[in-house]
């Protein structure tokens, strides 16, 4: 084998990559150690598996059903907020069937009073 490399273009005056000594293994490795073997080890050394984690039940928050409604309301408004005052926001929502944009935009007009009613 040439210790030049082959050209990503090919060519007549480049070095012509020889691949035949690569194919798929067709037998396991007798050499190599059990799974169960390289398992213990790897957890013997607290090494992290490179495999996806399964996602805990418990810890995925609920599903909601689609809202999908034609309002007029065509502008986005993403806050991060506590668990507990997302869940109360849809709770309202859902109590007084009302749409998501219209609860925040009672809850901004009870704000504004309250503020207004404090000066």
């Amino acid at each position: 084998m040439s210790k030049t490399r082959a050209s990503i273009f090919g060519g007549e005056d480049t070095a012509v990559l020889d691949v035949t000594g690569f194919a798929p293994k067709t037998v396991p490795d007798a050499k190599a150690p059990p799974v169960e073997q390289v398992r213990a080890v790897a957890q013997a050394a607290n090494f992290k598996s490179r495999e996806p984690a399964t996602p805990k039940p418990e810890s995925k928050p609920a599903k909601r059903a689609p809202r999908r409604y034609r309002t007029g309301r065509n502008v986005q408004l993403s806050v991060k907020a506590l668990p507990e005052t997302v869940e109360a926001f849809y709770a309202i929502t859902d109590q007084q069937r009302w749409v998501l944009g219209y609860t925040l935009q009672r809850a901004i007009e009870a704000l504004q009073r309250e503020l207004k009613q404090s000066q």
